[in-house]
């Protein structure tokens, strides 16, 4: 008889924006709530993503945390440029995210040291001959998939050419963990290496 499976969490690992930046994008998720019913995106703390949600057993967290704090002192803290919005019809809006060398090359180093080191196979396209990460579109997500497609395109109409601009350094990875109703952050890892 096959014994229980060890209790697991979900957990995905992002990079935050500054919290005046996280402020000025979450009120823009509850003007999204209030005007166009889409609720989903006020879930999570404004991000983007560089590991999707994963599955991990609780047992061996220590062992996750050591890895990634691992792969985030071998990096440098991570320039982002946000500008302006755009979208994934017919139900995601979106954040900009400027796709700069460093953030471009971070993510699929994150897939691979996850992989390599926790076996973690989420993040890659499968069928494939030859694994390969699934392309990475860097954004801050502000209308989800609870966005009904008429309302994408009244909300889209709106946010296409509406302004938003920010540039920051993110210096942490960040590791969330969902608590059943939300997404909550788990715990910061440094981006160590210093500038050359």
């Amino acid at each position: 008889m096959a014994s229980p499976s060890p209790e697991s969490a979900r957990f995905f690992v992002a990079l935050l924006p500054p919290q005046p930046v996280q402020d000025a994008i979450t009120a823009i998720k509850q003007d999204v709530e209030r005007r166009f019913g889409s609720k989903a995106a006020l879930r999570s703390p404004p991000h983007i993503t560089l590991q999707p949600p994963f599955e991990w057993p609780l047992e061996r967290l220590d062992e996750l945390q050591h890895h990634l704090h691992r792969f985030a002192g071998q990096q440098r803290p991570i320039p982002i440029v946000l500008e302006g919005f755009s979208a994934f019809p017919p139900r995601v809006i979106y954040v900009d995210v400027h796709q700069t060398a460093a953030l471009m090359a971070i993510q699929p180093a994150l897939i691979s040291h996850l992989d390599t080191h926790c076996g973690l196979r989420q993040g890659y396209r499968a069928g494939a001959h030859r694994r390969t990460p699934w392309p990475f579109t860097p954004h801050v997500t502000v209308g989800f998939r609870d966005l009904a497609p008429a309302a994408f395109h009244q909300a889209w109409a709106e946010f296409e050419h509406r302004p938003f601009s920010a540039d920051f350094e993110v210096p942490t990875l960040t590791l969330l963990r969902h608590d059943g109703q939300v997404w909550q952050i788990f715990s910061e890892q440094p981006l160590g290496a210093p500038k050359p």
